[in-house]
């Protein structure tokens, strides 16, 4: 028997009223590289002002090596960079179009959802981190989700700032590293 809208009972949905947007797919590479050039601004959430920290390092990179206008956004800091901090999303001057989340798997569903109300056009989940509940609920709410990429890397290998170990050094020679120890 094939069932409608009208003769469904509660229990029963489709995909369709499930995921109104599709299941999410991984984004390929030139749907990665259509996010990027599509943007004009970024927003790092759980940005760090320690040096040694991701978020820290991709913040510097953007800075320098793209022409996005970044964000840092963690309840934490009130300045990194000479730019301010913001407690979240909904404190930004804008809508960014790209949200970088440093976070925690268990808290990405709620940053999918928080993207998604102040009109972020994709959330982008950090290298290492995987959450398919936040991949989906992201696509439920019709924004796009990228996960376990590093926006430093995708940016760098798409515009050509991407060398060895994924780090562009600015320094050509033919010496090998010296190492400690």
């Amino acid at each position: 028997m094939t069932t409608t809208p009208e003769t469904r009972t509660n229990t029963e949905t489709t995909a369709g009223d499930e995921h109104p947007h599709g299941l999410w797919e991984e984004p390929g590479a030139a749907r990665r590289l259509q996010l990027l050039r599509a943007a004009k601004s970024v927003a790092i959430v759980g940005m760090s002002d320690k040096p040694a920290r991701a978020s820290y390092f991709v913040a510097t990179y953007l800075t320098s090596d793209s022409s996005y206008q970044l964000y840092y956004v963690n309840p934490r800091i009130t300045e990194v960079l000479g730019e301010p901090g913001y407690a979240s999303l909904q404190d930004l001057p804008e809508a960014p179009d790209i949200v970088v989340a440093f976070r925690k798997p268990a808290d990405l569903p709620a940053l999918a959802e928080e993207a998604a109300a102040v009109g972020a056009q994709t959330l982008w989940v950090q290298l290492g981190i995987h959450s398919a509940e936040a991949m989906q609920r992201a696509t439920d709410l019709g924004i796009n989700a990228v996960q376990d990429r590093c926006i430093k890397i995708e940016h760098g290998r798409f515009h050509g700032n991407l060398h060895l170990g994924g780090f562009d050094t600015g320094v050509i020679s033919a010496k090998r590293q010296q190492l400690d120890g």
